[in-house]
């Protein structure tokens, strides 16, 4: 699933060749690309035509087209895209919206393979950090990259906590953005086992964490994100070329010290660590 650098790619992407225009023109095919959106696909289409894209906003993994008064969340879920093409390009095969606009220019097309992602009106209100966000928003926290991310707050309320470290940072309501990926390759940066208990660490140990999440990601971003298949791309269709030191390197040599990476089951998920450089004690 994308993270922060992905999701924040493809927002500057819609901020670049979007934002500004006038919709003309939305068709939603399906009930299931507009399941949050309650009243449905046609009504979804309808209200979407005449608004104009005031700005592209995200907060953590969340992203959202601002309109004239409300905003278009667009989850992208597992293998949701967002692509800037020309109106009378051929269609993709799993191809469930497009918005076309007044000024007669690209399409911006929403394709998911697994359909997991999709597409919903909602009110804008007051979140936290004092931000203007979406509703279904309103409860995720401040992520490393926003003007409104207070770490020190994080590393008071992760002290605070008796969890371990990777479950802590994965936590939207803590601090969002920091996926399983960039979790691991934190972790790794830091030399913090990720099983490690949050009130045993310092919170000098804790700043270091999240310094280090903060880092990781602003790499990944400078470098389109991080690509596993063909399903992450940015508006363009371009893949990322983020290098990872860890996540996805079982049995590959640590970067810093030689040993093999390991990797275990954590959440319904995968934890790549090393031994020698991140000590569960």
């Amino acid at each position: 699933m994308p993270e922060l650098p992905e999701v924040e790619v493809v927002r500057r992407g819609l901020a670049d060749h979007v934002v500004g225009r006038r919709i003309a023109a939305a068709e939603v095919t399906g009930n299931r690309v507009a399941r949050r959106h309650l009243p449905g696909p046609l009504d979804l289409a309808h209200r979407l035509a005449g608004q104009q894209v005031r700005a592209a906003e995200r907060r953590g993994k969340y992203l959202w087209l601002v309109l004239d008064g409300e905003a278009l969340v667009i989850h992208l879920g597992m293998s949701g895209q967002l692509l800037v093409e020309p109106a009378d390009s051929p269609r993709e095969r799993h191809l469930h919206a497009t918005l076309d606009f007044a000024d007669d220019g690209p399409q911006l097309r929403f394709v998911d393979q697994r359909t997991f992602g999709g597409l919903a009106l909602t009110d804008l209100v007051l979140g936290r950090g004092g931000r203007e966000v979406p509703q279904p928003v309103a409860h995720i926290a401040p992520d490393p990259l926003e003007t409104v991310y207070d770490q020190a707050g994080v590393v008071r309320a992760l002290k605070a906590k008796n969890t371990e470290i990777k479950r802590a940072l994965l936590d939207q309501g803590l601090v969002s953005g920091i996926g399983n990926i960039y979790a691991d390759e934190a972790l790794w940066r830091a030399g913090v086992h990720g099983r490690r208990i949050t009130s045993t660490l310092t919170k000098p140990t804790l700043a270091r964490v999240l310094d280090q999440a903060a880092e990781v990601m602003r790499e990944a971003l400078g470098q389109g994100g991080t690509s596993f298949d063909a399903l992450y791309v940015n508006v363009n269709g371009a893949s990322g070329r983020m290098t990872l030191n860890v996540y996805g390197r079982e049995g590959r040599p640590c970067k810093r010290c030689g040993t093999p990476i390991m990797r275990e089951r954590f959440m319904n998920r995968s934890s790549h660590f090393c031994p020698t450089c991140q000590r569960k004690r």
